[in-house]
């Protein structure tokens, strides 16, 4: 059985074969490896530009930096997914806020949104930049989002950690077409790996520019940009406070090697979530993610939501499936019931629909690693626990 754990990486001998080549070698970090996971990056999303990253949560840091963002401007954040994603924010002293999420899709709101942004308008209090989350690799409704960005002036990042492979009106998610800046995660549990790591894409120079020299320390090496125009080999100077967000070499190689069997590892997922859904349909109790029949989703996670036909929250059916060895997750508490948020003042019943979920959602067993029969025990004892 593979289903101890909602999720689990596939380490093949091609990963490690680059990994000890890369051991081999001279470099161990800031070497070829690098950038040539950039350049492959860019050619998967679609991008223009692709910088790595040690972690999505720099990659996102990074963006908020890349876009402008300054002490006192406002970011509103999808509510329901990791803190990383609105952290960013306050890692910039920005003020944060949040919007509900659309209990059919686990997406952000659009309907929240809209009048949410109506109301921030007569405020005077709208957001500089809106952080959307593509829960479980399923794409946001990027098209009408990208409206409002237009009607109220704000930037767009893409929180895409789960929604490498996934796409959108025939776009990969990562291409920026809808977004000013879209970061991916490549923690193990995600659709590929470099141990820990992330990246940043983005089609703006600018943009670009500045996250190259913000996640290494602030320092410029080119040239042609120094200030004082010193041109000694040895010279470089620093233009920014930044930070060292830099991939090692050893996981720039993983990610190579990852990056190959992006396909083959959407293909299997979608596969193992296409069986769920065909056999958890008649089961009156759940209902599964909706993804819009315009986009498809890379199906990091499976997810179902217990429905009003059940007063069950989703911790017993967790402990029932514990004793039967099966591993589940809830993807996730929401932001604003985390302790630390609720010092700065966000408290129960500010966001129902995300507070409703966190009760009834629970993320299934899917990865490379299942078989058909793997999948077919996790709906017998879902079955089960709900008498069918």
């Amino acid at each position: 059985m593979t289903v101890n754990r909602y999720s689990s990486q596939f380490i093949d001998k091609n990963d490690l074969k680059k990994v000890k080549e890369v051991l081999n070698s001279d470099y161990l970090t800031q070497g070829p490896y690098n950038e040539k996971f950039e350049k492959q990056l860019s050619k998967a999303t679609n991008s223009k530009y692709s910088l790595t990253f040690n972690s999505a949560t720099s990659a996102l840091h990074t963006a908020c930096i890349s876009l402008g963002l300054k002490p006192e401007d406002r970011v509103w954040v999808t509510v329901n997914s990791f803190v990383a994603s609105s952290n960013c924010a306050l890692y910039c002293g920005a003020k944060i806020d949040f919007v509900d999420i659309d209990l059919k899709t686990f997406n952000i709101s659009v309907d929240s949104l809209k009048i949410k942004l109506k109301i921030a308008e007569k405020k005077k209090k709208l957001p500089k930049i809106l952080i959307i989350v593509h829960i479980g690799g399923n794409p946001c409704d990027l098209y009408e989002i990208k409206l409002l960005s237009k009607k109220y002036n704000f930037k767009i990042i893409e929180d895409a950690s789960h929604a490498l492979g996934a796409t959108y009106k025939k776009s990969k998610i990562g291409n920026c077409k809808y977004s000013d800046i879209s970061v991916f995660s490549f923690h193990p549990v995600k659709m590929i790996t470099t141990g820990e790591g992330g990246s940043l894409h983005t089609n703006d120079l600018k943009s670009y520019n500045i996250a190259k020299i913000f996640k290494s320390h602030g320092i410029d090496k080119n040239v042609k940009s120094n200030i004082t125009k010193r041109i000694e080999k040895w010279y470089f100077e620093q233009k920014i406070l930044g930070f060292n967000y830099r991939m090692s070499e050893i996981n720039a190689a993983l990610g190579v090697s990852q990056l190959e069997k992006l396909n083959k590892f959407k293909k299997k997922r979608n596969d193992i979530a296409n069986y769920y859904i065909k056999n958890l349909k008649n089961n009156p109790f759940i209902n599964t993610q909706f993804v819009n029949k315009n986009s498809t989703s890379s199906y990091h996670l499976f997810i179902i939501l217990i429905n009003k036909n059940s007063n069950k929250k989703n911790y017993e059916i967790m402990n029932f499936l514990d004793k039967k060895k099966i591993g589940t997750q809830l993807h996730y508490l929401p932001i604003h019931l985390h302790p630390f948020y609720k010092k700065i003042g966000y408290k129960k019943n500010d966001y129902p629909n995300a507070e409703l979920y966190s009760k009834k959602a629970l993320s299934l067993p899917l990865h490379y690693k299942m078989n058909n029969e793997d999948v077919r025990y996790v709906i017998k004892n879902i079955n089960k626990y709900f008498g069918i």
